[in-house]
């Protein structure tokens, strides 16, 4: 059973940390980032097999975050876990940075794919999960992909192959919080209903509350015991956390002040 507390309180660090990486340039994908903390808590803390200590080891689960522009809290994540040093998050996309804006397996520790390119990192994640199968290593790989980002064919075209392959070492997170750069999906392309699309491709469909540490850590389980792919698709909000501008369709990418990003974790602080 996972520790429900140890989780709650990584996710406010992770969201914390966060907020100091994209604070520290004063600008960045606030929305998008901050509301994967909890499931990145429960990845790093309580699921995934990774060394910090050995970033490449072979035989370690892969995370695939497919929306790349979430990079900034995998980020504070691998920081919080030891991968790299708390202080280079001041150094977010800036220049000879080994963070930039999107995920870069070539320039940080503990970034298992180069990711941005919306709809590919979720192929490659597929192709990674099919290679563990080939290779028989006990591996499984995650792949986080924005709601957005399930508008692209490519999403469809891997996830058709997945369901005929029968990939069960293969999680997939959808980050639903229903907002994309441009607005709302509903008035952009919709997804509804976006269980019933996956499990027409022959996948493990799971709907939660993506900021229930505990559920996560139950659908993850419930996902491992199948012999599919998996999805869960997790009800989020977009910027969760970060007070200034929670829940607006404006905060995919956005300035953030010193005042700004300190007073979200001065609040995050005064929280049971």
């Amino acid at each position: 059973m996972a520790n429900v507390k140890l989780l709650e309180e990584k996710a406010k660090e992770i969201r914390k940390l966060t907020l100091r990486c994209i604070g520290s340039l004063g600008i960045g994908h606030i929305g998008g980032s901050m509301s994967i903390c909890d499931l990145l808590s429960v990845l790093y803390y309580d699921k995934m097999n990774v060394d910090p200590k050995n970033p490449q080891w072979a035989d370690r689960d892969r995370l695939v975050v497919s929306k790349g522009h979430g990079g900034p809290a995998v980020y504070a994540a691998l920081a919080a876990k030891g991968f790299i040093p708390v202080e280079e998050l001041d150094t977010l996309n800036k220049p000879h940075t080994n963070l930039p804006s999107h995920c870069d397996k070539n320039r940080t520790p503990g970034i298992d794919m180069t990711t941005g390119s919306l709809g590919q990192g979720f192929a490659v994640a597929v192709g990674m999960a099919t290679a563990a199968k080939m290779d028989k290593k006990p591996l499984t790989v995650y792949t986080i992909v924005g709601d957005g980002e399930c508008q692209e064919g490519q999403i469809w075209e891997s996830a058709l192959y997945a369901g005929n392959r029968g990939l069960d070492n293969l999680i997939a997170f959808v980050d639903y919080n229903k907002m994309q750069v441009d607005g709302l999906l509903e008035n952009i392309s919709d997804l509804y209903p976006l269980d019933d699309k996956w499990k027409s491709f022959n996948w493990f469909v799971q709907v939660i509350d993506g900021h229930d540490v505990n559920a996560i850590s139950r659908a993850i389980d419930n996902a491992s015991k199948v012999k599919r792919p998996s999805v869960i698709i997790m009800h989020t909000i977009k910027g969760k956390g970060a007070d200034f501008c929670e829940n607006q369709p404006s905060n995919h990418c956005r300035p953030v002040s010193e005042d700004e990003w300190k007073g979200a974790v001065a609040a995050l602080d005064k929280e049971d």
